[in-house]
């Protein structure tokens, strides 16, 4: 097992494990669906963020699943009110094509920035959102799903996994981030609402191919999901609807985080 710095996890290193809530943003409301189809509301997603924010939530990321140009008006909206009562990291991901959509999500309050579509069609985009607001910005976004098409058994997904590319989810992985994405949101389309629990093997083979922040998601059913997927290798653990539900609260998750000896904030 490879033992150096750059692949150790962040319960080898003592470092503080995040839990972050992921909204999914249309028309100004928290919505929750199948693959983005049959969408229901859920909430006001500033009045949720500020409730997770209470919580003690390390971060909070939305997901813009309407990205249209009317959705993107909206969005900045959100984004702004958020940034200005919720004071921790906000990533901000769903259309985002350019250095400016970048620029105009930075000036309202984004942290970071998740990018997923848009980089697969132009790898390129990674390079120039680095060159120009650092990577510690640039959040690539992985939908990955199993396959036997490719080298490592995983495949890169878009349209919410409906969608397979040719791309090894690995060397995808690793070519983002020798391009400059500064974290990796790997979202296991296969165990995504099962509630079964996150996808350890995948989340352990990219910890070992790549040396930036790894976060989990996907899977997450009960308090006891967490820990595991620190274990084994990712930085970060991220969940939506068993938040959004009230189903789990985030000073629990970070309870159970404790009780294995995995330092959180």
């Amino acid at each position: 097992m490879d033992s150096s710095p750059s692949h150790a996890t962040a319960a080898d290193l003592g470092v503080a494990a995040r839990v972050i809530p992921c909204l999914d943003v249309a028309g100004g409301a928290v919505v929750k669906g199948v693959n983005f189809e049959n969408l229901r509301e859920m909430g006001d997603p500033v009045e949720l963020a500020r409730e997770y924010f209470a919580q003690g939530a390390d971060e909070i990321t939305f997901l813009d699943v309407a990205a249209t140009v009317e959705g993107r008006g909206t969005m900045y909206d959100v984004v702004r009110r958020t940034a200005e009562q919720v004071f921790i990291p906000l990533t901000v991901g769903g259309g985002v094509r350019s250095v400016d959509d970048v620029a105009r999500l930075q000036a309202v309050g984004a942290d970071k920035v998740g990018i997923n579509s848009a980089a697969i069609a132009r790898p390129d985009l990674i390079d120039e959102i680095a060159d120009r607001f650092g990577a510690q910005l640039v959040v690539l976004s992985l939908d990955i799903k199993r396959s036997p098409r490719t080298p490592s058994g995983f495949v890169v997904t878009t349209h919410g996994g409906r969608t397979e590319t040719d791309l090894d989810a690995l060397a995808w992985a690793r070519e983002a981030v020798s391009r400059g994405a500064g974290e990796l949101l790997v979202n296991s389309i296969d165990a995504d609402g099962t509630r079964a629990g996150f996808d350890l093997e995948l989340t352990r083979l990219v910890r070992e191919c790549a040396d930036v922040p790894v976060i989990a998601s996907g899977g997450a059913g009960e308090v006891a999901h967490f820990a595991p997927a620190i274990q084994a290798g990712a930085d970060a653990v991220l969940a939506a609807t068993v938040f959004h539900s009230g189903q789990i609260r985030i000073p629990d998750v970070k309870s159970a985080l404790r009780a294995e000896g995995i330092p959180t904030r």
